[in-house]
């Protein structure tokens, strides 16, 4: 099972690409502010560099947070699509072995419709200004 995983709650972004439980490719770069921009030709070129196609993707695991508002939201938006798009399975964990959390639950046919984040604290909304 081709099984790409998808990091996005820091300003150093992180996929990978397995092959089951075993680690084909990885790519991180710094991409803070430029995510959206980024995070699409960084996929593409991990899957090329493994020769292997978005159409390949069975699986995707995510981090689902805690962590940065915009990061999680622009990283499990991409998941969700491709996952949606692809007809791939899903899987989304947090804390320091989300990875192997959720590479297990996926590989054991664990799948959920939609990865949803987890930001960690209440959104400090503003009031609007007249």
């Amino acid at each position: 099972m081709l099984i790409l995983t998808i990091r996005t709650d820091k300003p150093e972004a992180e996929i990978g690409l397995y092959d089951g439980s075993e680690r084909l490719a990885y790519d991180s770069w710094l991409a803070h502010r430029q995510l959206a921009e980024t995070i699409h030709r960084h996929i593409s070129a991990l899957l090329a560099s493994r020769d292997k196609e978005l159409h390949d993707i069975e699986g995707i695991v995510c981090f689902q947070g805690p962590g940065s508002f915009t990061g999680l939201r622009i990283g499990l938006s991409v998941a969700n699509a491709l996952s949606y798009s692809l007809g791939a399975s899903i899987v989304a964990c947090e804390g320091d072995e989300w990875l192997e959390a959720g590479l297990k639950r996926l590989l054991a046919g664990e799948s959920t419709e939609l990865a949803l984040p987890e930001y960690g604290a209440l959104p400090h909304i503003t009031a609007q200004k007249k």
